[in-house]
């Protein structure tokens, strides 16, 4: 497409998301939308610097992608450090109910996280209230709201606390090792964390009350915003039931059509391929069989929701179903806004699991480690609070890591967001004079994925370089660009 002639318009860089990004619009004269990207505009590469590291590191080195969600990185290395161990799945009874508490413990403070401090202002005040309060400052400050701020934050301590709990730390831990944990919960904090677990349901099941409220009282406006049908992916028990720590792979077209079911983590390769465009630094990952055009979908809560044939707690279960009908019709929910709401269904989910966990006694003693035959390679898959995560590495002789491959939730979701991005500025800014309001409507329809950008930042090739050698005086001697 030529851009002469075209007026430039950019939001740089997004707010209230996870990392750095910007969008860019591309306008004519009569300020007709002619072109709209998200763009990463950082970089990472995390997959060139674990090369010749030895594969144990894995579970602690690769979480500093990111400071928000290293529990699903931390997660994810250490299942595919299992496998190269020799223990796919076949942890201790202790290794992965630890595991699970702090996976659960991670999701459900993500969730708190990312609704009462990064979203709840575009609910609360509209999407085109004044910038100075559509901020989580706004929302403490404002005495109808309030009590909304403080429930986010204890909702996110607590989670934190098992994430310190079960990791040795509440960010960066150490807990996970290759096949198993190395550490049991500790008497005193379960007790702790019973006492408060009450508290946390009823709060889950506020704010899942509320976040349904303010859907139905405005579906009219929110059901078209950034929506259009997609493919949905996530992973699912070998019955379909939902899972947040382990499972296979599964993808649903719009219809509820399988796409493919029960692929193992390890052949995520014979259906996923990832695609690279010159504008972002992440890449673009589709479904093999439909191809780069048609083959892209969803991750995430919403995708989740629609995979799963049921969820094995009943309270979350009861929500499911009517969320499923009431959106849905009976088929996958296509509603971009939707995310909240089904991302408050896995917040009561969390909870509910961690109230079952801390009533098991395999938490406080047993076998914490198991090892088998050691394989060269491992791919490990989770379900991070953003969606599907997945780590593959290949390990040579001396045990250190030769290649490495990370598929996180966000990239997965590059293309849906795009694909949002420009339903929201055709419907909401194409031909209007362009105000902070309305840049905030793109910018809300790229919250609803929650996104982490400081783990999605990746790129094949190479990546854009210049460097100049100026004198002692500042005087160009050489430049040289790649």
């Amino acid at each position: 497409m030529t851009t002469e002639g075209l007026r430039r318009v950019a939001i740089d860089a997004v707010t209230r998301v996870e990392g750095h990004g910007k969008v860019t619009l591309l306008l004519d004269e009569a300020d007709e939308i002619k072109q709209a990207r998200f763009h990463i505009i950082e970089f990472r590469g995390f997959e060139r610097y674990v090369q010749g590291r030895p594969y144990w590191e894995m579970p602690v080195l690769v979480q500093r992608l990111c400071g928000i969600c290293p529990v699903s990185h931390h997660l994810a290395a250490a299942k595919a450090m299992d496998m190269v161990v020799g223990v796919p799945r076949q942890l201790t009874a202790t290794g992965e109910k630890m595991r699970r508490l702090m996976h659960y413990g991670q999701t459900f403070q993500s969730h708190a996280l990312h609704f009462f401090h990064l979203v709840s202002p575009d609910l609360l005040f509209g999407f085109d209230a004044d910038p100075a309060i559509r901020n989580v400052i706004g929302v403490a400050t404002d005495e109808r709201f309030a009590h909304l701020a403080v429930q986010g934050v204890m909702m996110r301590k607590y989670g934190q606390e098992i994430i310190e709990a079960t990791a040795g730390k509440k960010v960066h831990g150490t807990g996970a090792i290759p096949g198993g944990i190395n550490r049991h919960l500790a008497a005193e904090r379960k007790e702790h964390f019973k006492s408060q677990i009450d508290q946390m349901l009823t709060w889950s099941k506020d704010a899942l009350e509320l976040c349904k409220g303010y859907s139905r009282e405005n579906l009219e406006r929110l059901a078209p915003f950034g929506t259009m049908p997609m493919n949905s992916m996530s992973i699912v028990r070998e019955d379909g039931t939902f899972d947040l720590y382990d499972g296979n792979l599964r993808a649903i077209d719009p219809e509820g059509n399988t796409i493919f079911d029960q692929v193992l983590p390890e052949n995520y390769t014979d259906v996923i391929a990832e695609e690279v465009k010159s504008w972002s630094y992440m890449k673009f990952p589709f479904i093999k069989e439909l191809g780069p055009e048609k083959g892209w979908y969803r991750v995430g809560p919403l995708a989740r929701i629609n995979c799963c044939d049921r969820i094995d707690t009943p309270l979350a279960e009861e929500q499911r179903a009517e969320f499923i009908e009431e959106l849905g019709g009976g088929k996958p929910v296509q509603v971009t806004m939707a995310y909240h709401w089904a991302r408050m269904i896995e917040t009561l989910h969390a909870a509910e699991k961690i109230a079952e966990l801390l009533d098991d006694p395999d938490l406080m003693e047993g076998e914490r480690v198991a090892e088998g035959e050691h394989v060269p390679e491992g791919v490990g898959i989770i379900e991070a609070p953003r969606g599907t995560l997945i780590h593959h590495y290949r390990i040579g002789q001396d045990d250190t890591v030769q290649m490495c491959n990370l598929i996180v939730s966000t990239t997965h979701n590059n293309e849906p967001m795009n694909q949002s991005v420009r339903k929201v500025a055709a419907d909401e800014l194409s031909g209007k004079q362009i105000t902070e309001g309305l840049l905030n409507h793109l910018e809300v329809a790229i919250r609803a994925y929650d996104p982490c950008l400081s783990c999605a930042t990746h790129a094949v090739g190479k990546m854009p370089l210049e460097v100049v050698l100026l004198d002692s005086n500042g005087r160009e001697l050489d430049r040289v660009a790649t």
